[in-house]
């Protein structure tokens, strides 16, 4: 595609978040992308996984309709109704229009999460604070939701990073076809790479999907580009992968290439409030992970994960006990 082309391209984005330390190197600016293949229970963003633009409602900064009546005027298809002094929201009969009830909303109560933008709008965001990526190795990160999930967006947004010297970066669930990634590839600086649990059926109860795309997509990655970086993570959930034997197995099945490292996630809740919004139920509940039950979980995955030049632990433990 020609420049002007790939500029013109749009796709629907709910969060553009600058100054970023946590994903990619450097400060980054980290474009989410809206929609998502999976539909994990401890997504701490709820408002991403959908394909199209949905309507939320803060309750605690709502004024009230003693205070305010606008959203209820606003509303052209009749979908907002008084109960007591707040708004209540019918989902069914509200309409993706232009979202007039969040224009009017004063106090930011009602949200609209994802706003379709052309290339050119989220790069004239990114380049804002690219004196700060120049002094910190930092850039672009594509998140989401799932960015090659609406891959001629992404795809144009990482060719014209790339023209304008952009360091770039992505963090992926891989649940793509493999000729998305493949073309996404030699456009990135930088992969992070979720890899969950390597049981199929637990994979697909938690996250309504198989592994088995994602886990050839990692192999193929590695293979292909095996100068890419690629930072494979694990997010630890209670009642899911929390055991030795789940994060033992995940780190020997990413470990032996030299560009590829490891980390782990601590479980948390802080999307919870983003369900209320959503007027959904957090799936997860109160489920909690025990910080001493994780820190024992990342000793496993340091003794299992390997790089080439760095015999396996259970090797040098043969070694030493032969010497």
């Amino acid at each position: 595609m020609t420049t002007q082309q790939d500029k013109d391209t749009t796709g629907l984005v709910f969060n553009i978040q600058k100054y970023s330390v946590h994903d990619g190197p450097g400060i980054r600016t980290i474009v989410f992308f809206k929609g998502c293949p999976l539909s994990c229970l401890w997504c701490s963003n709820p408002e991403s996984q959908a394909f199209q633009t949905e309507l939320a409602f803060n309750n605690g900064r709502c004024l009230g309709f003693s205070q305010c009546v606008r959203c209820l005027k606003a509303c052209p298809s009749q979908a907002i109704a008084q109960m007591d002094d707040k708004p209540v929201f019918n989902r069914e009969i509200c309409k993706d229009c232009a979202r007039p009830c969040v224009d009017a909303c004063p106090a930011s109560g009602v949200i609209a999460y994802g706003q379709r933008k052309s290339v050119a709008e989220v790069l004239r965001v990114v380049e804002q604070d690219a004196m700060f990526y120049t002094r910190s190795g930092g850039g672009l990160t594509l998140s989401g939701g799932e960015p090659l999930a609406q891959p001629e967006f992404a795809l144009a947004l990482l060719r014209e990073a790339r023209r304008r010297r952009l360091n770039t970066s992505m963090e992926t669930c891989a649940q793509v076809p493999w000729e998305v990634l493949r073309q996404a590839a030699p456009l990135l600086d930088s992969v992070m790479f979720d890899i969950k649990s390597l049981d199929n059926g637990k994979h697909k109860t938690f996250t309504g999907a198989t592994n088995t795309r994602i886990l050839d997509n990692f192999q193929r990655l590695v293979a292909e580009f095996p100068s890419l970086p690629v930072h494979v993570r694990t997010p630890v959930i209670p009642g899911f992968n929390d055991t030795e034997a789940d994060i033992r197995d995940i780190a020997e099945f990413v470990s032996g290439h030299a560009n590829v490292s490891y980390e782990v996630l601590a479980y948390h809740r802080l999307g919870t409030q983003k369900y209320t919004f959503l007027n959904r139920e957090a799936p997860m509940g109160d489920k909690t992970l025990p910080q001493e039950r994780f820190t024992e979980l990342e000793s496993v995955a340091r003794e299992a994960f390997w790089t080439p030049g760095q015999e396996p632990v259970a090797e040098r433990a043969v070694s030493s006990q032969t010497s």
